[in-house]
């Protein structure tokens, strides 16, 4: 059998409707579902979820860093307006941010309110001629931010 995409990604976090707040916010999902103060199903596009949060109460433990389990999710955006939306959003937000021109993607890198590290990124696979992946260097934020409208 081979998959076609992934279907989910699950989080669990310590405050259900701060990390629902942040994921609408930052990249528009939108809520498909609640169940009490358990679950929050949150979705991009025509399926149910993209992203599940489940709340495990203010107490529940901070893993450390680079520990077994996820390293981190990525989101991929449409283009470079996008992205710099995204950009701009976190840091009025405050949110701290590091960032990649990979060659093949141009990628921001940052911790969601729980700790989980979120990659949003534009794939420039087969949108330019000068792709590499090669290793990754930083990207220039201003240059990003300049796909703003003024």
């Amino acid at each position: 059998m081979k998959a076609n995409k992934i279907g989910h990604v699950h989080l669990n976090v310590r405050n259900l409707e701060k990390a629902e707040s942040f994921y609408a916010d930052v990249f528009g999902f939108r809520v498909t579902e609640r169940v009490r103060d358990t679950f929050v199903f949150l979705s991009l596009g025509d399926q149910h979820h993209d992203l599940a949060l489940r709340n495990v109460g203010e107490n529940a433990p901070t893993p450390p860093e680079l520990s077994v389990g996820m390293y981190h999710f990525a989101i991929e955006v449409e283009n470079h307006k996008s992205l710099a939306e995204v950009c701009k959003k976190l840091q009025e937000m405050g949110v701290s941010i590091g960032s990649s021109d990979h060659g093949i993607s141009h990628a921001l890198y940052f911790r969601d309110p729980e700790g989980n590290e979120v990659e949003a990124y534009v794939d420039l696979r087969g949108r330019n001629d000068e792709q590499t992946n090669d290793a990754p260097k930083p990207l220039d934020l201003n240059g990003l931010l300049s796909h703003l409208d003024p």
